[in-house]
């Protein structure tokens, strides 16, 4: 799925912002100008939509994440730039976005854990790793299991049985798993480099 391509474009926004379930084909149809029988033709069923938008999704935050790590001048701003970005998608999400797709669209979600598995892990521990070498966080910490506490982390946030979404917000869930997490694997002069960071971006 190319990032230009207009219809998971303009569907993702609206999925964000009022869930999957809520949003119905025919609004959909009216939505993206579509003929119904276009429609169909594209996207036989409402799941063939989905799992092209997160797919786009993924696509989008993956291209964005390696753009606001050209701007970090070191392991410990790379981690905070991508927290800070985490942050501020999670708490603009509707939490019913994450339940649905759970939910509903098995296949789709699927796309979410093998992006986290197969890009996020490798991600996390190669800035953990240069942090180490660099060292802006502790030599003694096992660089696989931090990589790997880091995803579970965020498997623990979006599950609703632990958080549910109308007792907690995900930003907040979010800024308060992973915050606390970075400061624990930082070294003294990481961790003053943190601390600087966290109060310059409001975190």
């Amino acid at each position: 799925m190319a990032l230009s391509d207009p219809i998971p474009r303009k569907v993702l926004p609206l999925f964000h912002r009022e869930g999957i379930e809520a949003v119905t084909e025919e609004e959909l149809v009216h939505m993206l100008g579509l003929h119904p029988a276009a429609y169909q033709d594209l996207f036989p069923t409402k799941a063939d939509m989905v799992r092209q938008v997160v797919n786009f999704d993924m696509e989008t935050q993956k291209q964005e994440e390696q753009e606001l790590l050209q701007q970090a001048a070191n392991p410990v701003e790379e981690i905070i730039l991508l927290l800070r970005n985490g942050i501020k998608k999670m708490s603009s999400i509707n939490p019913h976005y994450i339940s649905d797709l759970q939910q509903y669209y098995p296949e789709a979600w699927q796309l979410c854990e093998e992006y986290l598995q197969s890009y996020s892990y490798y991600q996390n521990m190669d800035i953990i790793n240069k942090g180490i070498l660099q060292g802006y966080f502790r030599k003694d910490i096992n660089l696989q299991l931090v990589a790997k506490i880091l995803l579970e982390q965020f498997n623990m946030m979006i599950n609703p049985a632990i958080f549910p979404p109308e007792r907690y917000g995900l930003g907040e869930v979010f800024r308060s798993i992973y915050l606390y997490y970075v400061r624990g694997i930082c070294t003294e002069r990481g961790g003053k480099m943190a601390e600087e960071y966290f109060s310059r971006n409001n975190l």
